[in-house]
């Protein structure tokens, strides 16, 4: 691939979401990611969901546009070409590990800088002592459980939103790492836990502020937006819109849109608040639902996408995630973000580029994810200048692997 990132090379030891997410960020930006795994395969080469061939559809999306090198980690032998894999050829483009695996032996910190004092590495661990934690371990003491849904119980979100956060932040954090080692020549160990995202994301977002000097914790409030209003509505095709009106503007816009304009005005002195504000409205939320209730049960989707289309009003569809690859438009390959591309194991699909756009690069052609192996004798033979023989021999010791079989 090219983009921004091209000549950066980058060794990845991971396994699930944060990591291999950091580094297909990078990949898609230009960046080479190089994946070893050990030759026996790995804990999430078939994780669910899978196509009905069993390739696991979780995994190819994760690990597009890398290359995957098998070797026997369980030998020295391997362990040794590992080393060389990270530590490269000395160049500024390379001597570069990302990882989420436990940091010890040959892929050490102290072991790699004995070979490469500049190197350059990040670790992610579920807490900062090293312990073991995953996104929804971390998510349920993260206060959002506690506020989501409409009470009773504590709802653990589907989206793995610590894992997202993390692997963003490994990406950003590596090209912060690479930054100060060509200007200062220093390499550094960067390191990061899932445990501190929640928490730096709960402190930044204001709720351990409001924790702090509230004498009470914010309750859950199902679909309606704290401090403004916004609320669900059924429409009359049995579809769920979301509506917010944060502004004056967005609020003046949706009296407008739905006419309702005279008889949202009347909830102001029934409730005693001004609507003028977005704390009136807050307040009053229940009583604005109630008028703008029947006019979305009246009309179908479309025709409450007339209405609002090109209004100024906030809002959008609900859907799943089947809708929204069959009806959005934003989801299709007339979107430059998206490419269709064919992956082994799974066929023609549309897959994602980076969100990112620059106008100088141009985004490139998506590669699709490697099959576990596939590259193996190329980059042996491309990074450490190994000959063919070499290579040969190292496969019939089994050291190394190619492409596993399905």
């Amino acid at each position: 691939m090219t983009g921004v990132l091209s000549g950066l090379r980058v060794v990845e030891v991971s396994a699930f979401i944060a990591a291999p997410l950091g580094g297909v960020t990078l990949a898609q930006m230009g960046a080479d990611i190089i994946q070893i795994s050990d030759v026996r395969g790995r804990i999430d080469y078939h994780r669910w969901p899978l196509a009905d061939s069993g390739t696991s559809l979780y995994w190819t999306s994760l690990n597009k546009a890398k290359r995957s090198v098998r070797l026997d980690l369980s030998r020295p032998e391997g362990q040794e070409l590992a080393q060389r894999l990270v530590v490269g050829s000395g160049g500024a483009q390379d001597g570069i590990l990302l990882s989420n695996l436990p940091a010890r032996g040959w892929m050490s910190y102290d072991a790699l800088t004995a070979q490469r004092p500049d190197l350059i590495m990040l670790t992610l661990t579920g807490n900062p002592d090293g312990s073991t934690a995953v996104d929804y371990t971390v998510n349920c003491s993260g206060g959002f459980p506690m506020i989501t849904g409409r009470g009773g119980e504590p709802v653990n979100h589907a989206l793995p939103a610590w894992d997202v956060a993390a692997g963003l932040y490994l990406s950003v954090g590596l090209l912060g790492a690479e930054r100060h080692r060509r200007l200062t020549g220093q390499g550094q160990q960067v390191s990061l836990s899932l445990a501190d995202v929640m928490l730096s994301t709960v402190a930044n977002l204001g709720y351990v502020a409001e924790a702090q000097v509230k004498d009470s914790s914010r309750p859950p409030l199902g679909n309606d937006v704290y401090g403004a209003f916004g609320r669900d509505f059924p429409t009359a095709d049995g579809r769920r819109v979301m509506v917010v009106a944060i502004s004056d503007r967005q609020w003046r816009a949706l009296c407008e849109a739905t006419g309702l304009g005279q008889q949202l005005a009347m909830a102001g002195p029934m409730m005693g608040v001004d609507l003028g504000d977005e704390t009136g409205r807050y307040l009053a939320r229940d009583a604005i639902a109630a008028v703008l209730a029947p006019w979305f049960a009246a009309r179908g989707l479309d025709q409450v996408r007339a209405a609002f289309d090109g209004s100024g009003v906030l809002w959008g569809v609900f859907q799943d995630f089947k809708q929204l690859v069959s009806e959005d438009p934003r989801c299709s390959a007339d979107n430059p973000m998206f490419q269709r591309i064919h992956q082994p194991g799974v066929g023609d699909i549309l897959v994602s580029h980076t969100p990112l756009g620059f106008s100088e690069v141009p985004r490139s052609q998506i590669k699709p994810a490697p099959v576990l192996g596939e590259h193996t004798d190329l980059v042996l033979s491309e990074v450490l200048g190994m000959p063919d023989q070499e290579i040969g021999r190292l496969h019939d010791r089994g050291i190394i692997a190619g492409p596993m079989a399905a």
